[in-house]
Parts: C-alpha cells; structure tokens; sequence
C-alpha cells in the first residue's frame, strides 16, 4: 500500500478501495453481529489492590458512578467501539450527569505502534486536548498502526498539528517519552484488576471483556443509580423521570 507495458491498463486503485470498502462493512456486521445480547461480565478480583482513580476523565469527577474503558489505541475493536459506542456514552450518560467516563491506557505488546499513539494522547493532555487527539488517533488508525509503517511518529505529529498544539511542547513530551510510566500505571492498574484484553468496560465491579453497547451500559448505569441512596446523589444527578 517493473511492468511491461503491452496496452494501456486500468488503474488497480478503484479495485483495492472497494476490498477496503468491503473489509470496512465486513467489520462493522461482525461487530454487530457477534456482540452478545445480553452482557456477559466477569467478577472484579476482591482482593485487588484499591487504585486511585486514574487514566483520563471525561464528565463530573464526583458523578455517582465511573464507566472506564481499558483500550489499545492500535486495537481494531477499540476503533469501533470510539465510533459506535463512545458518543453515546457521553451524550446520554455523562453529560446526563449519571456517570464519568474514564479511559485508561492498555497497550497490548501484538502492537508495535501502540505505544507511540498512547504517548501521542498523554502528551495531547498536558494542553487539555487529550479527548480531540483520542478520536483523530482512532479515525486514523489505518494510517499510523504497524501495517501502515514502522514508524508512527510522522503521522501522529501531524494530528498534533492539526489540532492546534504547541508543537515545541508536544515534540518535547514526545521525544523524553515523558508520560511511559502513567501509561504503564494505567495498564497495570488494569492488569491488577483482571484486564486481560481490549477494549474492556468496567461498570462498578464488573468487567465486561469485548466492551458493550450503549444502551447495555446505560442499563447498567441507570439500575446502579436507582439502588444508591438519595443523599449519594446531588441535584444535578438525580435521574429526571
């Protein structure tokens, strides 16, 4: 992604975006298909440590309940969850003021490039954009992860500079790898509470390996929210009838 020339030939291009085209389509009905209709959850590990509260946050710090998701940035499944999944959670559920979302790294060692885009996000933080550099780093994830090329920075930098970072900032973050060991912590946070693939959703004490859909997770949330006491919630979170 040296010939003879008999004749003039038809370009290849067209045939290759409709394979890309295809395979697209192809991965959104396998998504949809094989995502289970009920949520299938696994226990939290009682006996792990209790870590603070980390990766990036979206929503009110002191909402009722925490959504986290434990994601690779170079993971496929991981991109369509940010495409079909994510929007809603924040539109119907933290700015509803039911929930916060929390994302924490978990790069898996099968992606080479994993590291540099996780890297590209933390440093996107330091200048409070960490959630635009998100979404650009999965739109683009074709583009950037190991089939695409060796090497990601060139292309990550570029998102950087379209989003309108400090580029002397960002380059400096980058380059020292500044934020590797709040990546790491994140992953293993996740790996002390049973995390063991991506894109995993934890709700309260469950996990949910595979993630869920956003109606699931509201589900989840709202039954959550309904059994905590009134004096748990602040006006703005109480669920409107």
């Amino acid at each position: 992604m040296s010939k003879k020339t008999v004749k003039p030939q038809k370009s290849p291009v067209p045939f290759y975006a409709l394979l890309a085209v295809v395979a697209a389509v192809g991965a959104y009905v396998l998504y949809t298909v094989t995502r289970p209709t009920a949520p299938v959850a696994i226990a939290v590990d009682p006996t792990a440590p209790k870590v603070e509260a980390a990766g990036y946050l979206y929503g009110n710090a002191d909402a009722p309940v925490t959504i986290i998701e434990y994601a690779d940035f170079e993971c496929g499944g991981c991109a369509q969850f940010n495409v079909l999944v994510t929007p809603d959670i924040k539109s119907r559920i933290v700015d509803a003021g039911l929930a916060n979302f929390r994302f924490y790294d978990f790069p898996l060692n099968i992606h080479p490039n994993a590291m540099a885009a996780h890297l590209a996000a933390a440093c996107a933080d330091d200048q409070s954009k960490f959630w635009v550099m998100h979404d650009r780093i999965f739109a683009g994830q074709m583009d950037w992860n190991t089939q695409a090329t060796r090497n990601p920075r060139k292309q990550l930098e570029g998102y950087a500079k379209e989003l309108g970072l400090d580029m002397a900032a960002w380059n400096t973050c980058f380059d020292s790898q500044k934020h590797v060991a709040r990546i790491e912590a994140n992953r293993n946070a996740g790996i002390r509470m049973g995390v063991g693939s991506t894109p995993t959703v934890q709700v309260g004490d469950r996990l949910y390996p595979g993630g869920l859909s956003s109606d699931q997770i509201k589900a989840i949330v709202d039954s959550m929210v309904a059994a905590m006491p009134a004096v748990m919630l602040t006006p703005s979170d109480t669920p409107k009838p």
